[in-house]
């Protein structure tokens, strides 16, 4: 029977193996003088992830790189000096001067705005559902407020209120119906697999764009069709100064009020039932978050139409830079997502030029094979 006392000069191998692991066992160190404390070492990115304030120093780099960009080429190019000097106020009155500060300036910021906003709200549900094909445009929550939007149009409120106001709010209403039908559609018995979440986005999104049709042909105007063609593919060319106010407040509110949340969004990607362990309400977090969400793509909609699979590529490029926590993922997502529709946008207005292609279909045309390399890159039985 081992009694614990050990005989001089016996000696355990396991033991030995015990002591170094620093399990239960004496680590050896009894009756002699305590050392200097060990250095702990400085925690180091994941293998395969970058340090957060280079990827956020890049892209900010890649972000100015590509308005300056943005601000000389086009249908006119305007040489790189003339650029720089309508920005830094040492322009005079000149054509340059004017194509600079009133008609591009203002859709590149709109860019910018729109595609942060719409990375941030994608990167923001695929925690909530789970599930890392969720997107706004996927899910049919564009789809809803536009068809909101259009709603909106053709009844009618009232000059400057409509495109101030009733515009936003009818586009978040049908928003906010688009994603509580899709996420009731995809949710049978408690539970939510990717592909039937997928088959439901797609599925609310083609009876939303069947009632925006619906509502046009009823209206009998045929000047609404260009608009309604223009929420339906997308597009920054109405950009103006006075649209840019509500979305940027909305964004900057919106990615706040979200980074605050960071925590509670981490919890979700652990589980529900971990994270309700943890002291987490899921169903009023969800609900709550659900809501912003929609008012901050809402938002977006409502001044640059349903742009495509920005929210699904930018949240995925920023996984892979920084990996998963949500207080690094949401400003670099926002970064890729400004970043990318910038760069969109730009090719929509030289690839045809002098007439602009709707930025949602150059997204659209490397968005779509990017969800189908999701789709096919994860093992057999996999979850989505």
């Amino acid at each position: 029977m081992n009694t614990g006392t050990r005989a001089p000069g016996d000696t355990d191998d396991g033991a030995t193996r015990g002591a170094t692991r620093g399990g239960d066992t004496d680590d050896g160190t009894a009756g002699k003088r305590p050392g200097p404390p060990a250095r702990v070492p400085r925690p180091r990115p994941p293998a395969g992830r970058l340090p957060f304030p280079a990827v956020v120093a890049g892209l900010l780099l890649a972000l100015a790189a590509a308005c300056l960009a943005s601000l000389a080429l086009g249908s006119v190019r305007v040489p790189p000096g003339q650029v720089l000097d309508a920005l830094t106020g040492r322009a005079g009155p000149s054509p340059y001067r004017t194509i600079v500060l009133d008609v591009r300036l203002p859709r590149v910021l709109l860019g910018v705005v729109v595609g942060a906003g719409l990375a941030v709200v994608g990167a923001v549900l695929q925690a909530l559902v789970r599930n890392r094909l969720a997107d706004p445009f996927l899910l049919g929550i564009s789809s809803g407020a536009s068809a909101g939007a259009v709603l909106v149009l053709v009844v009618g409120v009232g000059g400057g209120i409509t495109t101030t106001l009733a515009l936003p709010a009818g586009a978040f209403a049908g928003a906010l119906v688009a994603l509580v039908l899709v996420y009731g559609l995809a949710r049978r018995g408690g539970t939510m697999t990717g592909p039937r979440l997928v088959l439901a986005g797609v599925a609310v999104s083609y009876i939303l764009s069947a009632l925006t049709t619906l509502i046009l042909a009823a209206a009998g105007r045929p000047e609404h069709f260009r608009e309604a063609l223009y929420w339906s593919l997308g597009g920054l060319g109405s950009a103006r100064w006075d649209t840019l106010v509500l979305p940027a407040a909305v964004l900057t509110l919106g990615l706040g009020v979200l980074l605050a949340l960071a925590r509670p969004l981490d919890l979700l990607l652990v589980g529900e039932e971990d994270a309700t362990v943890l002291g987490l309400d899921t169903a009023r977090f969800r609900a709550a978050v659900f809501v912003l969400v929609s008012l901050v793509t809402a938002v977006m909609v409502a001044a640059s139409g349903a742009v495509g699979f920005i929210g699904l590529m930018a949240p995925h490029a920023a996984r892979l830079a920084v990996g998963a926590p949500h207080r690094r993922l949401l400003p670099v997502a926002a970064l890729g997502g400004a970043v990318a529709l910038v760069l969109a946008d730009l090719g929509a207005r030289t690839v045809t030029a002098p007439q602009d292609l709707p930025v949602g279909v150059l997204t659209a045309l490397i968005g779509g094979p990017f969800f189908l390399w999701l789709m096919r890159r994860r093992p057999e039985g996999a979850p989505l």
